[in-house]
């Protein structure tokens, strides 16, 4: 998700090698988030077909709510 948050889309095979994932690894992290309604998929046809990923509305807020719970552990730490 985080990977997600930083650019409009990425196409498969940038995430991959990215991440550094197999496919059938990335490919079911990807799919669970698309089930959720986390992540949009996109395919098309370029030179060759190309399916892109971008984080939802919806992602996009749960992405949010986890900076900021991940602020508060930070913040609770610092006491």
């Amino acid at each position: 998700m985080t990977l997600l948050a930083t650019r409009p889309s990425w196409t498969f095979q940038d995430l991959k090698a990215e991440l550094k994932m197999s496919d059938g690894n990335l490919i079911t992290h990807l799919r669970t988030l698309h089930q959720v309604g986390y992540v949009a998929v996109t395919k098309e046809i370029l030179d060759r077909p190309q399916t892109s990923y971008s984080l939802t509305a919806k992602g996009k807020n749960s992405f949010q709510e986890y900076l900021l719970v991940l602020e508060q552990i930070v913040k609770a730490g610092r006491q």
